[in-house]
This record gives C-alpha cells, sequence and structure tokens, in this order.
C-alpha cells in the first residue's frame, strides 16, 4: 500500500503545482496584473499586454456583444455606494483609439445618437455630453511611444511627435511655418496664418498701430487679457507671454481637430470652444483685446450675434485686432463683406482706431452715451436690464449690445490697476458679491500660506520646471492662481456653474479661467495639465446626484502622467480617494492636515497624489 501511494504522488504533486500556476495566472489577468519597465522622470511605466480586454469598440460601432457586456460593466463603476469589498483592483483600459477621447467634444457620439443639430451654426462643435449610460468608464491610455513632455520653455518651440502623432497641419500649412517635423519631434517656429515670418513681429506691429510705448502691447500693464478665437496651435498666445499678457487661446476640435492639443503641450494656456449658438464660458468685460487672425467666422450671420458675443466680453474702450482679407482686399465681395461690417460694428458704437495694411482695429466705447444717442429702433438693440451678461453655462447667446453698469458707466472704464498691481488689488466687481476689500486681502494672504505648504510638500518630487499647466478646480477668487506667481506656470481657473459666479474677479486680477459643471467632462484634450488642485470639489459632488468615482476618472484623464493631484478636503474625502489609488495607478505623495493654516478650515486635509506614467505593451515596445 505504501509503495502504491508513492507511485502516484508525483503525479498529483504535478497536477496540484499546475493549478497553483493557473490560479495565479487567472488572478493577474482579472486583475490587471502589472509588470514594471524602464523608469521615466521617476515615474514607473506599467505594461497592461495584450491580454487585457479593451472597452471602446463598440463606441465605434462594432457589433461585439462581449464588448458591450464590458461596457455596460465598467459604466456601472461609478454608480452608488462603493463598499471596501467592491473596490476594484483596477480599472479597464479604453480602446487604444479613444488616447485622444474627449467625452463632451465627440463626434462620434453624435453621429451614434443622430443628433438633431444645425451645422451652420457650430452646433456640432459645442459641447454635447453622453448619457450615463454610454460614458466609458475605463482609464484612456497614451499613444503608442508617449515620453514624459518638453519643459517649459522649451516647449513653447518643440514637442515630441509621438505625444501627438499628427503631422497633417505641419503639411497642410507648411507655407505658413505653423509647424515643422524634425525627426522625432515637432517644432513651431512662430508663424501663422496671417503672421508667417513670427507672431513677436506681428504682435509688436499691433503694438505700433495703436501708439503704444516701446512697441509693447501690454501698453504698461493696461492690456492684461487677451481673447484669441481661431487661434490655431497658439502662437501668438505664445508670444504675448513675454509681454506679461496672458491669451485665452480659443479653437473648436474642427478638421484642425488636434491644434489646442498642440498648444496645451506646448504649455500654452488654451481651451476648445467655438462661437456657435452658446455663450463662450467667461464673464462679460473678461478680456482688453480680442483677436481673429483669419479665423473663418462669418461675423455677419444672425444678425452680427458673434461680434456682439465679443462685445459682451469685452472691457470698456476694449480693442478688436481683425486681420483677415476683408480688411485689406478689393474684389466685390470682400468689398461688400467689408461694407457691412463696418456699418454693423459703427451701430455697435465701435470706432477703427487703427487700420494698416491687412489688419484693422476697432475700439469699444468707455460709456453708454453712443448706445444713448442712437437712433430709435437702431439694430442691434440694448439687452434687456434683466439679462444677466455673465450668466454663460449652456446660455444662448443674444443679438443685442450688453450696456455697462452704473459704476462703469460713471468712471468711463473697468476702474482696475495696471498689471501686475490687479492682481493683488481688490477688484471692483468685488461689491457684486458683498465681498469688503479686507475679506479679499484675507483670502489672498491665507492661499498664500496655503500654496507655500503645498509646495514645502512637493519640493522633494518637483523642479522649478516641472510643472507648467495647472488647473484650480474650484478657484473662488483666484488666490491660489494668484499665489503661483512667482512660478513659471499657467492657471486655468474654473469656477463650478452651480456656486457664486466669481469668474469675473478672476479676470479682473488679470487671471484666466472658465465656467464648468463637474458633473461633466472638461473641454480639453486627455494628458493636458501637471497638477490639479481639488479644494472641497469631491464634497461638493456629495450634494449632487454625480458619481465621484466619474470625477476621478475624469482628473485621470486630464492629468499628464507622473502629475500631480492636490486634494484639500475633509477626511472621508481622503479615505474615498485612497481606496482608488491602485485602481487608477496613482501613488500617494503627502499627507498634512490644515490646523497650522490658522482658518476656519482647520478640518481639512491636505493629500497629494502623483498619477503614475503606465503603457500598453504596444506603447511599452515603441519606447524601448
Amino acid at each position: 500500500m505504501s509503495r502504491g501511494r508513492a507511485d502516484g504522488s508525483p503525479k498529483k504533486r504535478l497536477i496540484a503545482s499546475i493549478c497553483v500556476v493557473a490560479i495565479f495566472l487567472g488572478f493577474l489577468y482579472v486583475f490587471g496584473g502589472s509588470i514594471f519597465g524602464s523608469q521615466n522622470g521617476g515615474s514607473s511605466t506599467l505594461d497592461y499586454g495584450k491580454s487585457l480586454k479593451r472597452l471602446g469598440s463598440s463606441y465605434l460601432g462594432s457589433d461585439d456583444d462581449t464588448d458591450s457586456k464590458q461596457d455596460e460593466s465598467s459604466s456601472n463603476l461609478g454608480k452608488g455606494d462603493v463598499e471596501d469589498d467592491i473596490i476594484p483592483k483596477s480599472f479597464p483600459v479604453c480602446d487604444d483609439r479613444h488616447s485622444e477621447l474627449i467625452p463632451c467634444l465627440d463626434r462620434h457620439l453624435i453621429y451614434q445618437m443622430r443628433m438633431k443639430l444645425d451645422l451652420s451654426v457650430m452646433e456640432h462643435y459645442e459641447r454635447h455630453c453622453p448619457p450615463a449610460e454610454r460614458r466609458y468608464n475605463c482609464l484612456i491610455p497614451p499613444p503608442p511611444g508617449y515620453k514624459i513632455p518638453i519643459k517649459w520653455p522649451q516647449s513653447r518651440d518643440e514637442v515630441w511627435k509621438a505625444n501627438i502623432p499628427h503631422t497633417h497641419l505641419a503639411h497642410e500649412k507648411s507655407d505658413q511655418n505653423w509647424m515643422v517635423v524634425k525627426g522625432e519631434k515637432i517644432n513651431f517656429p512662430g508663424g501663422g496664418t496671417h503672421f508667417h515670418y513670427g507672431a513677436d513681429k506681428y504682435i509688436a506691429s499691433i503694438a505700433n498701430m495703436l501708439n503704444f510705448s516701446n512697441n509693447n502691447l501690454n501698453n504698461e500693464g493696461r492690456l492684461r487679457t487677451v481673447l484669441d478665437v481661431g487661434c490655431g496651435v497658439a502662437s501668438f498666445g505664445a508670444y504675448l507671454l513675454s509681454s506679461d499678457i496672458i491669451a485665452m487661446s480659443l479653437a473648436p476640435n474642427d478638421v484642425h481637430q488636434n491644434q489646442i492639443q498642440f498648444a496645451l503641450e506646448r504649455g500654452i494656456p488654451a481651451y476648445l470652444g467655438v462661437l456657435g449658438t452658446k455663450r463662450l464660458p467667461y464673464p462679460s468685460r473678461s478680456f482688453e483685446l480680442a483677436h481673429c487672425s483669419r479665423c473663418r467666422i462669418d461675423w455677419l450671420q444672425r444678425d452680427g450675434i458673434l461680434l456682439l458675443e465679443l462685445d459682451r466680453l469685452l472691457r470698456p474702450g476694449g480693442y478688436f485686432a481683425y486681420s483677415s482679407p476683408e480688411a485689406y482686399a478689393q474684389d466685390e465681395e470682400d468689398l461688400r463683406i467689408w461694407r457691412e461690417m463696418s456699418d454693423l460694428v459703427g451701430r455697435m458704437c465701435w470706432r477703427i482706431a487703427a487700420k494698416r495694411n491687412q489688419t484693422v482695429i476697432w475700439q469699444k466705447p468707455l460709456t453708454n452715451d453712443c448706445y444713448m444717442e442712437r437712433e430709435p429702433g437702431t439694430h442691434p438693440p440694448l439687452c434687456q436690464s434683466d439679462s444677466d451678461p455673465d450668466a454663460v453655462w449652456g446660455v444662448n447667446m443674444e443679438a443685442c449690445i450688453t450696456p455697462y453698469s452704473d459704476h462703469d458707466n460713471r468712471v468711463k472704464g473697468s476702474g482696475l490697476a495696471p498689471w501686475p498691481a490687479r492682481l493683488t488689488s481688490p477688484p471692483p466687481r468685488l461689491a457684486d458679491f458683498g465681498y469688503s476689500s479686507d475679506m479679499f486681502e484675507k483670502d489672498t494672504e491665507l492661499w498664500k500660506r496655503r500654496v507655500e505648504k503645498y509646495w514645502n510638500l512637493l519640493s522633494p518630487k518637483i523642479k522649478s520646471n516641472t510643472l507648467r499647466n495647472i488647473m484650480d478646480m474650484k478657484a473662488h477668487m483666484g488666490s491660489f492662481g494668484a499665489a503661483l506667481r512667482d512660478k513659471n506656470v499657467w492657471v486655468m481657473n474654473v469656477v463650478p456653474k452651480d456656486g457664486l459666479n466669481t469668474l469675473k474677479l478672476i479676470y479682473d486680477r488679470g487671471l484666466i479661467g472658465t465656467t464648468h459643471d463637474w458633473c461633466e467632462a472638461f473641454s480639453t484634450y486627455p494628458r493636458t495639465y501637471d497638477l490639479l488642485h481639488a479644494w472641497t470639489v469631491f464634497s461638493d459632488l456629495e450634494k449632487k446626484d454625480c458619481s465621484q468615482e466619474d470625477l476621478l476618472i475624469e482628473i485621470d484623464r486630464i492629468l499628464r502622467p507622473s502629475g500631480y493631484i492636490i486634494i484639500r478636503d475633509k477626511q472621508p474625502v481622503i479615505d474615498f480617494v485612497k481606496k482608488y489609488l491602485t485602481a487608477l495607478h496613482w501613488e500617494a505623495v503627502a499627507t498634512a492636515d490644515s490646523s497650522s493654516d490658522s482658518d476656519q478650515d482647520s478640518d481639512e486635509v491636505v493629500f497629494i497624489v502623483q498619477k503614475k506614467l503606465w503603457l500598453t505593451s504596444e506603447s511599452f515596445r515603441d519606447t524601448e
């Protein structure tokens, strides 16, 4: 009997060993077992491998039922209360075709849902967010060969081609010096459709036309915020930065679909948007200058409604610089357009400040006097007194002139200090919220202390050029961004749409930003920000019928690999986020309480996280 047992035991041990190995491999498969590859900038590279099922085939019209079922299960990850025992060990990875997915600006969604949109007024380029059942709650993979972006200021002039593998603009605009492909990089000589020989020379010529001292467009600090419509790859905005001017470079996700992606990869402030049917997400009287260089916009359509939207956004005495064939060409069609535009802006009380060669610059009036002197029945009319010019989220444009407030009309301007003094000077519009100058100054000092503490916590991980593109997800009065004045960064200040509409205070400080609803995806490409600051954003979301898990995945989409998130919130929120670190491939960097801040929010906790660089098998091989 003993001999018989001895003869059979090797076979049993072999079978048992095979079972153990099979179970272990199955565990790795199910939970996205990661193998560590090369190091890049101190960030681990995770390789998911070909065996992991990808999401998104059905998104492009596939009939694969398996994919459809997996998509449905993944969309449930962000619903309901999540207990400890069902926290996912890993989130699925989206299909490689979605490496540039912008959920609310996705043409595939428009086609699939058969939306009835008016293409003639650019509705198809406006935001259309997927319903909950169509969301892809999966992690967006980087493109093959992705590298940590080149640092600012070098990034102004070159980026890695692998990070944005689109060279059609280089060929299409080869005679205009937009961009040039050179080996593994794409270079940006600083040209544009209208300024082939460089944005810097073009900017100086505009300043010269306006008789600004030293041909400096900032006009001794009085011109600070600019809206560049149809910005291309944002070279105009890039070259304004050296003059202490910050531009909101705006373009749609159109046939030149990657232009804003290039701008952000270069480290230039930019936003995906279009002059269509909805107001742009900026408050009234935000910009000293609007600019359009060959932006191919029909300014005469719908009773001049798009030009009237610019009028809403310009400050008293603000300028519109327009470089286009209509300003100089002599053919019959261009002359007709010029006559009609001249008539329209005349009725809007704009005057020509300068006109030279191919550029005309109009100036908006300082007061309401001209509006009051127009003949009765003149179009465009003044907007109704109960129309809020600062209500922008999902609000339709109006073909009317926004008159100035009593304050602006009385002081004949915005009453803003020159830059950089305006950054810390109490804005006149504080009174709109019942805020005092003392409250403003205390808020500024408070965030100065907080940011200093953040940087002390980050200091072991970052260098002076590690961060460039920063987003403050709940900016309030913009004091977080103001505290970064001496850093070589820019900040997209976001004001949630259902809170106090303080975005106009941020613009009055000489900063830029936008309105947003964090129940939806942000209007940007994946991998576009180096640092996100979330002050009580998760707590605010708890009060709404929105998913905190969805927000985590959206933050991951926006954030660059090796980028950082600073979460400042209640302890339960921090505990919630910690549960998902493994699933998101995030890594805890630092934790600190806020008791030393000496403020009313001493029960808040600061939690800093870093996003790891991970690649799919195909991408991983391309980097070796």
